[in-house]
């Protein structure tokens, strides 16, 4: 039996300071068809790790000074999806327990049978495979968005969402705060939707009176009011068979919900002065910066509207919770504004790029653009340096114990708040965040668990 993954043979680390037993499991897993390296130096097996992938580590939890604890949190740093098998003897069966809850996909209590150790790997190949099955279906999904810049876990999700609901029209509402993106995923929506063929019409319920939102909505009839010479079709009207996206709708009116709310019910519209219903189809994409929630609580939002707006919900990550995004988005915009200022700048010096990643961004996207844009006006190099960008950047680069309305949070909602930023600031890497927070990985892996992390 030749083992493969993506035609390749499965690579297994195996870790034991018994060099009899390292010898045994290495002879089973080779007759078995894997490709194996072996190490009775916990040390080493580190720097194999970093050096190589592996697809799976099966490593004793009583190595050296290194522990197996050491080994898996490593491992899985590296790289995710390994799966990590720990071996462990009678005593330290708690410890080997605690490990499957860090990530470890099993553990084996020693002296372990052949029959077993060709079982268990077998279980965590089989489950290799199966994730390898899952991201080859996905791999449209994350690629068909070119427009939505970014690989980063959150912004994948939404790339992933928006693929498998490709073939649907329901209605959508996109929440998060300003300058996250919320219009550039819902044309992404648009052009992958049944809808595609029609137009995409964009429209900002903040900007306008009651009067004039009508207006501009519903459009309105000759003489409907002085100055209207003539018919005129309305936003809803223009794009029949197309998709309006209605920003700010947190902001409308009651009165205006209540027409939002029969366009959407009755499928059609009435002119501003006219009495015949206009026939539409049109799907809504609706985004917030507010709690419609909350809203709907207080009475200020309308619950029947929310939940036709809300049929697909889509909530966008503030950028300092994209982190590793920032270079990409950065290079992005530089690209931009080089070529509109007809500038040859391809790059960011390392210090310039360190400060555009660590900073926190309270305008999100919207800000790191026009930080960009101020750079490339300022610079003379081909190359933006530190000195091209605003002054007063670094002072804004801490981290604040308060949220949206100044809510105050509980002490368990600053923990984990803490913890989020402390990951997203070292890159999400475990061992290094244990070590700023001043607590053990055990002990974080057991926070993340009871704070429900998602990545």
């Amino acid at each position: 039996m030749k083992a493969k993954i993506s035609g390749k043979r499965i690579s297994v680390l195996i870790v034991d300071d018994e060099d009899i037993a390292l010898k045994a499991f290495t002879r089973i897993l080779r007759s078995e068809g894997y490709e194996v390296v072996g190490t009775v130096k916990g040390e080493k097996a580190i720097g194999l790790i970093h050096t190589r992938r592996f697809d799976i580590v099966l490593t004793d939890l009583l190595i050296d000074i290194i522990s197996g604890l050491d080994v898996l949190s490593a491992a899985k740093e590296r790289c995710p999806e390994t799966e990590v098998i720990i071996l462990t003897g009678h005593g330290s069966v708690d410890s080997a327990i605690e490990a499957t809850k860090m990530g470890a996909f099993h553990y084996l209590q020693k002296p372990v049978r052949p029959d077993e150790l060709r079982n268990i790997v077998k279980r965590a190949v089989e489950k290799i495979q199966l994730t390898e099955k899952i991201q080859d279906l996905e791999v449209g999904d994350v690629n068909d968005f070119p427009s939505i810049l970014g690989t980063s876990p959150k912004i994948t999700d939404i790339k992933r969402l928006i693929w498998r609901i490709k073939d649907s029209d329901s209605n959508i509402l996109i929440t998060g705060e300003s300058g996250t993106g919320k219009e550039l995923v819902a044309r992404a929506i648009h052009e992958s939707s049944p809808k595609s063929q029609g137009k995409f019409l964009a429209f900002n319920c903040a900007s306008f009176t009651d009067d004039l939102l009508s207006n501009e909505l519903f459009g309105h009839e000759k003489e409907a009011f002085t100055g209207a010479n003539k018919s005129r079709p309305g936003l809803f009207e223009s794009a029949d068979e197309g998709t309006v996206f209605l920003d700010e709708v947190g902001d409308m009116s009651s009165s205006m919900q209540v027409k939002l709310l029969r366009v959407i019910q009755e499928r059609e519209v009435i002119r501003v002065g006219g009495i015949k219903p206009i026939p539409i189809n049109i799907r809504i994409i609706a985004a917030t910066n507010k709690d419609l929630k909350k809203l709907c609580s207080k009475g200020y939002f309308r619950q029947d509207l929310y939940f036709r707006l809300n049929v697909i919900s889509i909530l966008m990550p503030n950028l300092s919770e994209r982190r590793k995004d920032i270079p990409l988005l950065a290079s992005h915009f530089l690209r931009l504004y080089s070529a509109r200022t007809g500038k040859d700048i391809p790059g960011f010096s390392d210090e310039a790029l360190g400060l555009l990643t660590s900073y926190e961004y309270p305008g999100n996207i919207r800000e790191l653009e026009n930080i960009v844009e101020h750079a490339v006006s300022m610079a003379n190099d081909r190359i933006i340096n530190i000195e091209n960008l605003p002054r007063d950047l670094a002072d804004y680069d801490f981290f604040t114990f308060h949220g949206q309305d100044e809510v105050l949070k509980t002490l368990a909602e600053l923990e984990k708040e803490y913890i989020r930023w402390v990951l997203d600031r070292v890159d999400n890497k475990k061992s290094e965040a244990a070590k700023i927070l001043g607590i053990n990985r055990v002990s974080l892996y057991r926070k993340l668990k009871r704070f429900e992390f998602d990545d």
